[in-house]
This record gives C-alpha cells, structure tokens and sequence, in this order.
C-alpha cells in the first residue's frame, strides 16, 4: 500500500474521531436505523469533497476571503444552539424507545439529509480540517491524490461503521432512559461546540 495512502488514511481518521455534533447525529440515526446509508454517504461524500478541493488548492481561496469563516462560524454556532435546544428538550420529555420493528420508520429522508447537511456544511472545523490542514499536509507528499484518496477512505471507513455499529448498542438502547441520556449528551455536546465556535 502506499505511504502516501496510509499517511491520508491515518491523518483522515484521526481528525474525524472526535465526538462532534455531526458523529452525534449519525450515531443517533444509527440507533434509530432511520436512512442510515444515506446519511453516511452524505457525511463521507462531503468529506472527499472537501479534502479533494483541499488538495488541489482551494483552502488558499478559501482563506483569501475574509467573511467566509466568520459567517460559517456565526451560522454554524446559530444552527447548533437550535439542535442542541431540540435535543435537550427530548431529553427532558423523555418516553422514547428503541422499536426495531419499526427500521426506517420516522423522519422524511429530505429533512433528515439537510439535518446532517447543515451539521457539515456550517461548521467551520470542517473547512479548517479537511481543506486547509488536510490539503496543506498532502502537499508533503510525492502523491498527494493518493494522499487524498486515503484520507476519503477513512471517512467512508467511519461514518458507514458508525452508522452501521449503532444498532450493537440496540439492546441499551431499548430503555426509555437510555435515550434520555443520549439525547442529553447530544444537546450539551451541540451547546459546547456553538461556544467554542463563537469563542473562536
């Protein structure tokens, strides 16, 4: 295998690993079993587009135009605070279960791929991660398409078994009170990341 390859993958995994508002959602979609394969391929085709414009130069763009991050920074901590609410009233209320015969029930698809949409899109890590730092770092490397393409596989390699290793955690989650301590987590998870980013 390539060193530019596993260099990409390592770097990629390592940045994705940490427990964020978008990991959130689709570990809590894992649960649900609710369009699983579509979320995960919405996060992780983000991801390789992302690293891909990156590498062939576009973080320098990016960083030449000084609203950008603000405003991603402003819209993205708006959209959190309003998840998060969501998730801690859930918390609050309490009372849902885990139904497995209920797979794929729930949610339109539509409003749950720009849920997860907004989660990528308006987070100005995102940027910072994959098109700036990824597509800097790949420069280093003799092929640094190869860099990228390692970096893309272990987002495809994450989301898909997050998404997919979720319902292992289907037993735990068929108590009421489980989801209540998810759902808290997830809303106080939301919150810290919206005043980190209007900390920035």
């Amino acid at each position: 295998m390539p060193p530019s390859l596993l260099a990409g993958f390592a770097l990629g995994l390592s940045l994705i690993m940490a427990i964020g508002a978008q990991n959130a959602f689709v570990l809590r979609q894992g649960l649900r079993r609710q369009h699983v394969f579509w979320i995960c391929l919405t996060c992780a085709g983000s991801d390789a587009l992302l690293i891909t414009a990156g590498v062939l130069g576009f973080g320098s763009v990016a960083l030449a135009v000084p609203w950008f991050e603000q405003a991603m920074r402003w819209g993205g901590a708006a959209f959190l605070v309003w998840y998060g609410a969501r998730a801690l009233r859930a918390a609050w209320r309490g009372g849902e279960t885990l139904d497995a015969a209920g797979e794929g029930a729930g949610a339109a698809l539509l409003p749950v791929l720009a849920t997860v949409a907004a989660l990528t899109w308006l987070n100005p890590h995102v940027y910072l991660d994959t098109v700036v730092l990824l597509g800097s770092i790949s420069a280093q490397y003799p092929q640094p398409l190869v860099f990228a393409a390692g970096a893309a596989i272990a987002s495809f390699t994450f989301f898909f078994t997050l998404g997919y290793g979720a319902s292992l955690l289907a037993p735990v989650f068929a108590r009421p009170r489980a989801w209540q301590v998810l759902d808290a987590i997830v809303g106080l998870t939301m919150w810290a990341i919206a005043l980190k980013l209007l900390m920035m």
